[in-house]
């Protein structure tokens, strides 16, 4: 999974989407028929690029944004789809969270899931990294590549960063440096920054699974909370 670490000095427990076709049939002329026959080529026609039209948001992560533990549809990428859909907006969310991911194998796989017609990228990636000690150089090397990437096959995509702590595991220098990863590259890069992902859920036992690092029903709410903050304007 992931991670999260609040400021707070309590210390944090982290071991977290036919058109309906009426086809007449019988009692209908050759003329009536062919009339028929171009409605319906029109229908699906319109209803194709109704399909197409629809922009896409991209949710790149880990657990946190798989939803370990919890239906798909409780995670917050699914929060922020019922959210768009409420508000009528045009807009599908894609979730490709994989629990596991670090940011070496989250560069690996950003290809194989970034199509040409994606318009916002959250890409959030790091807490495996720093719950596992990775080298910050090689968290911020490999953050950099995916955001070049996006930008170099999408230019015209916004990319929002969602910004990570840790716990204090790794000493307060590693902790500091690696909080410092994601508002640094945000304003190097000019891209959108979700300060900290888990603002208001991390260290908060009720809010969060057993073990003490994936969010609950109820802690997805106020991550979901926490990204259409961020998200909501570029919309």
């Amino acid at each position: 999974m992931t991670k999260k670490t609040p400021c707070s000095p309590r210390p944090l427990m982290f071991c977290y989407f036919l058109a309906l076709l009426l086809v007449g049939c019988g009692g209908k002329t050759a003329g009536n028929k062919t009339q028929d026959a171009n409605a319906e080529v029109e229908a699906k026609t319109q209803a194709s690029e109704t399909t197409s039209s629809k922009k896409k948001i991209l949710f790149f992560g880990d657990s946190l944004t798989a939803g370990y533990g919890l239906e798909v549809n409780q995670a917050f990428p699914s929060l922020i789809q019922q959210r768009i859909d409420s508000l009528g907006l045009d807009y599908t969310v894609i979730n490709a969270g994989l629990s596991g991911e670090t940011t070496a194998s989250g560069k690996n796989r950003l290809e194989w899931v970034l199509e040409d017609d994606v318009d916002i990228v959250i890409i959030e990636l790091g807490a495996n990294d720093g719950l596992r000690g990775i080298p910050l150089t090689e968290t911020e090397a490999n953050l950099q590549t995916m955001v070049d990437h996006v930008q170099s096959e999408l230019p015209n995509a916004k990319i929002v960063l969602a910004g990570m702590m840790i716990p204090p595991n790794m000493g307060p220098e590693y902790t500091g440096k690696f909080e410092r990863i994601f508002p640094k590259l945000a304003t190097s890069e000019g891209i959108n920054l979700i300060p900290f992902l888990l603002e208001n859920v991390a260290g908060i036992p009720e809010l969060n699974q057993g073990d003490g690092i994936h969010p609950t029903v109820k802690g997805q709410k106020l991550v979901a909370d926490n990204v259409w903050e961020v998200l909501a304007p570029l919309l």
